[in-house]
């Protein structure tokens, strides 16, 4: 039987989409309300090394480079190799357009997918003990029970793993990837791996039976949303990577949701990676830190295609 822990927590690692459109207008009024409501925190900042690898020939370079989607303030992480690799590059590769993520069409299109078919209900598709489940879920976390009656499990997953992570400090205007392209200037080029549409697609097009699931499941965890987020945040500061997949593995632990959030996708941007390194210029790629940590990331795919990655931070 497979278990279904609160894998959004590794979804929202694993994917810029899900994080990025919290910070948008579209988000739910209930859930920007709690978001508001954070406590603020006065910290001393915290240096973060997370992990940066680099491959190169004689014409072209190509840093990868692990993020964070959503993060409190506090961590200084753009200083060092990760700063100068930031300096030099004439091309910014992200998992989407950064820029299109707060465009209200997008925020439209999200919304749009979200929502279940006239007639249906969310709590409608729920069986007596996994409503309860849920519904003890959104009390817990002080919102109306009918909150998201018009949406898909995907949707209502990632709101409840995001909220403890809002009422922690974690947001995602802080986001590695949002500042790396507020960082860089205009003349440096933009591309992406993805589009949002494909990420979208990601949980829009799973089986309704398995968003139920994941529903259920992160309704059980709500309480250890904000712990596992802290252990994947505190593995990135210090370049971890073994932990960081560790971590994630343990999120994912049914295979053919790993292979589509995760494992496909890398397949898919080692090729990219290689047919980049025949044109001439410095690269940086930034994706998500569960990306490029583990047996099967981006790095590994590369390596059996015989390319060699180097780490340099």
């Amino acid at each position: 039987m497979i278990r279904f822990k609160s894998r959004f927590t590794a979804a929202l690692a694993a994917t810029t989409l899900l994080a990025g459109f919290q910070a948008s207008p579209g988000f739910t009024q209930a859930a920007a309300a709690k978001a508001e409501s954070a406590p603020a925190t006065e910290e001393a900042p915290t240096l973060a090394t997370p992990a940066l690898w680099k491959l190169s020939d004689k014409d072209t370079t190509i840093y990868l480079f692990g993020t964070v989607h959503a993060l409190p303030k506090g961590i200084n992480w753009d200083h060092g190799a990760v700063a100068k690799a930031m300096e030099s590059a004439g091309t910014l590769v992200t998992e989407v357009p950064m820029k299109a993520m707060d465009a209200p069409e997008t925020q439209a299109m999200f919304l749009q997918h979200a929502k279940l078919p006239e007639g249906q209900t969310l709590r409608g598709l729920l069986d007596p003990e996994q409503l309860k489940t849920y519904e003890a879920a959104m009390t817990k976390l002080g919102l109306p029970v009918a909150t998201f009656d018009k949406f898909e499990p995907w949707f209502a997953s990632i709101t409840l793993t995001m909220i403890p992570l809002l009422k922690q400090g974690y947001n995602p205007a802080n986001g590695v990837d949002k500042t790396i392209d507020a960082k860089l200037p205009d003349a440096v080029k933009r591309e992406s791996l993805e589009t949002i549409q494909y990420q979208l697609g990601l949980f829009d097009q799973m089986p309704q039976d398995m968003q139920v699931k994941f529903l259920v499941s992160t309704a059980e965890q709500v309480d250890d949303v904000g712990k596992t987020i802290d252990a994947m945040v505190a593995d990135w500061t210090k370049g971890n990577a073994d932990g960081l997949a560790e971590l994630m593995n343990k999120d994912l632990d049914d295979p053919a949701v790993a292979d589509r959030l995760l494992y496909q996708r890398n397949r898919n941007w080692a090729k990219w990676i290689e047919q980049r390194m025949d044109k001439p210029g410095t690269v940086f790629i930034a994706v998500g830190a569960g990306h490029l940590a583990g047996d099967k990331s981006v790095q590994a795919y590369l390596g059996k295609d015989g390319l060699k990655v180097t780490r340099v931070q």
